[in-house]
């Protein structure tokens, strides 16, 4: 199976490459999802997959698939029946109801080749113009330290595209009751900042939020990164907490995906909601100027203080 979701996956990029080469570059793409997803009985998930069947595009997943404990069971049972269509074209993140499983082995299972390299849970790939970035930010996970921070040191100081979207599961800025901000995540946020990277994506809560751009330490900043939290995908929605510096829009009421429509130098945001829902936010940004010249020698030196 692991096989050949990798033989898949690797055949359909390729072939868009093979007969529009251009377009790559030209062109505006689409990356679409949520995290927080797989619930057994509630008709959710099944609702917020309805909306992916419409939105061409590649999937994202910020997390928690398969409530409670992302067992097998549960992946087939609870996530399986929905988001499971869509399965080819996802590029998961893992998150803590994952792990609560064996290092996340069913999760790993389940995504395959899609998920990256087996058991680390982070990797990369472009996306028309863009660089996305899959983060692994849970701390039991084996890889969670020195060798993820290493790994994206060096993934980001390769990256020449003009614009960079990263996704993980623990916001780094949230509102949403019970979590809020997750201080564990300020040190990835901080190299991802250094390079100038343009929208990150996270769950957790179980809520969309969407926050003007920050720096590692929640100042404003026009150079900073606009973080989106989109826990919307199935689980039972929280409520909103303490309104958080930096949030410019909250929903606790109905449940959607985030679809970003990525252009060679910007990018525009949709939160869609499921049938019947009222809630809805759009709006539209440009893509900074990478920090090259920062080079990973002086990002490595202002991580060792």
């Amino acid at each position: 199976m692991c096989k050949l979701c990798s033989i898949l996956f690797v055949l359909a990029a390729a072939i868009a490459w093979k007969f529009n080469p251009a377009s790559a570059q030209s062109s505006s793409t689409v990356l679409v999802g949520a995290g927080d997803i797989g619930v057994c009985g509630p008709a959710q998930a099944e609702a917020t997959a309805k909306l992916l069947d419409e939105i061409d595009g590649t999937v994202f997943t910020a997390g928690d698939h398969a409530y409670g404990s992302g067992t097998a069971q549960q992946f087939t049972s609870c996530y399986h029946r929905s988001w499971a269509r869509h399965r080819e074209r996802t590029r998961p993140s893992p998150g803590h109801h994952d792990y609560d499983t064996r290092q996340a082995a069913p999760y790993f299972k389940y995504f395959c080749a899609n998920a990256g390299p087996a058991d680390r849970g982070y990797y990369s790939y472009a996306l028309g113009a863009w660089h996305i970035i899959s983060l692994n930010s849970n701390t039991n996970s084996r890889s969670w330290g020195a060798a993820q921070e290493q790994w994206l040191m060096k993934d980001l100081a390769a990256d020449r595209s003009d614009c960079t979207l990263a996704y993980w599961h623990h916001p780094r800025f949230s509102s949403g009751s019970p979590h809020g901000n997750q201080l564990h995540m300020r040190r990835l946020f901080k190299l991802l900042h250094a390079h100038g990277t343009d929208v990150a994506i996270a769950a957790h809560d179980h809520i969309y939020e969407r926050f003007a751009p920050p720096d590692a330490e929640k100042r404003a900043d026009p150079k900073g990164i606009r973080q989106f939290v989109a826990g919307t995908g199935g689980a039972k929605l929280y409520d909103i907490g303490p309104i958080r510096l930096n949030s410019e829009a909250r929903n606790a009421a109905d449940h959607g995906v985030l679809k970003l429509t990525l252009q060679p130098q910007g990018y525009a945001w949709e939160f869609v909601p499921i049938a019947g829902g009222k809630f809805r936010d759009r709006g539209s940004g440009k893509c900074l100027a990478p920090s090259f010249s920062k080079g990973a020698s002086e990002t490595q030196s202002n991580f060792a203080r």
